[in-house]
């Protein structure tokens, strides 16, 4: 008694060729069910991108400006009142031992004006304050153009002003004049942006001298700048506030201004989590439109099955073929998701000058999520090919 021949076995390159056949005579139908994958690959990888890249941002800057910045600052009187700083504050927390360098400014009452013509209430939220000669090198800052307060200029009506400040009052360059406190300063500079005291931005910034005799400053500090040695923050820390005020240490905030710049990147990580579910959306939409494909390749094809059935193919041939090409179909989409996402996130990265990152992991989970798109949205199809008999999808054509 004769045995049945063995149904024969369709190798890899022979199953990958009937994928590709099936995909080749509906290109725009691919191309726009591709592009569904596309977008949801496309923007997990963009979002996770740039957030790591802002990421390596902050660290970047924070290895530049260093994270042993620590601010002192009056808080509240126990009723309720604005406390002062002694005027001898700066030069006592700059006698503990692990501080390395310590700066501080002053409130001064008073506002800063383009000239003597405009209306005094339109100040453009521009503070005054008076400056320490080494304020620079305590917070990081630098110059955008002109200098700092000299030993020559910080007991003379000069002023430097922070970079939102020179915005607002439309100046570009130094060697012009302000109205400031009542009378005219020469600018003598523009600060960048200050990452550690962003209060700086906004401020216009002269002498300690100058704002005594110019001004009316009384000389209490209303913010004092210490750099401590990294190892020691934490200890510095500690005795900051009873060491500014000993009368009463209950009246000082001290604060790390890293940590701000750490929480506001914890405020982009909620930011990151919003956009990587609308990105999951795009992706199950994606999803959902190769499966629509699918199904209605099924249909259209029901006698290219029942002349395969007829020929001799499985049921598990016409499986694997339909299978293969819904992969094949969600592969094209995120192979070009992933491309999109990686350039989305150099493109963004370039115009804010930050450096590129793009996980591996974000990459590996975007092929490994193409995968499993593929094999969802392509079971159902697949099977209902596999399950058509030879004549009744011949008689169906």
């Amino acid at each position: 008694m004769s045995r049945a021949p063995r149904p024969g076995r369709l190798a890899l390159a022979d199953i990958a060729r009937l994928g590709a056949v099936g995909l080749r005579s509906r290109p725009l139908r691919v191309f726009l069910s591709a592009l569904g994958i596309a977008i949801g690959i496309g923007a997990m990888v963009a979002v996770v991108g740039i957030s790591t890249s802002s990421r390596a941002e902050l660290d970047r800057t924070l290895d530049r400006l260093g994270t042993n910045l620590l601010t002192v600052m009056p808080g509240r009187t126990v009723s309720g009142e604005d406390a002062k700083l002694p005027v001898e504050a700066t030069a006592m927390v700059g006698r503990i031992g692990p501080v390395e360098s310590v700066a501080a400014t002053g409130q001064v009452k008073g506002y800063v004006y383009r000239n003597d013509h405009v209306p005094i209430g339109q100040t453009g939220s521009i503070s005054v304050l008076a400056a320490h000669q080494d304020l620079p090198e305590t917070v990081g800052a630098t110059m955008y153009t002109g200098s700092w307060l000299t030993p020559a200029t910080r007991a003379y009506p000069a002023v430097v002003l922070g970079s939102r400040a020179a915005t607002r009052l439309d100046i570009v360059t130094p060697g012009v004049r302000v109205w400031l406190a009542g009378r005219w300063f020469s600018v003598v500079g523009v600060l960048d942006p200050v990452p550690l005291a962003p209060e700086l931005d906004s401020a216009a910034l002269i002498g300690w001298e100058s704002a005594q005799t110019y001004a009316g400053f009384d000389g209490h500090p209303t913010t004092v700048y210490a750099r401590a040695t990294e190892s020691q923050v934490a200890a510095v820390r500690a005795v900051l506030g009873a060491t500014a005020n000993p009368r009463a240490p209950n009246e000082v905030a001290v604060s790390r201004p890293s940590d701000a710049l750490a929480a506001k990147q914890a405020t982009d990580d909620a930011l990151t989590a919003l956009l990587l579910g609308l990105g999951a959306v795009a992706l199950l939409v994606g999803g959902v439109g190769v499966a629509n494909t699918m199904v209605i390749s099924v249909l259209e094809r029901r006698t290219e099955i029942g002349l395969r059935r007829s020929l001799g193919a499985t049921r598990g041939h016409i499986r694997v073929q339909f299978l293969t090409e819904s992969l094949i179909l969600a592969g094209i989409g995120g192979g070009g998701g992933i491309v999109l996402g990686v350039l989305a996130t150099g493109g963004y990265a370039l115009t804010q000058g930050w450096p590129t990152v793009v996980p591996a992991w974000a990459t590996a989970g975007g092929l490994g999520a193409t995968v499993l798109i593929g094999a969802l949205a392509g079971l159902y199809p697949a099977l209902r090919a596999s399950r058509m008999a030879p004549a009744h999808a011949l008689a169906g054509s």
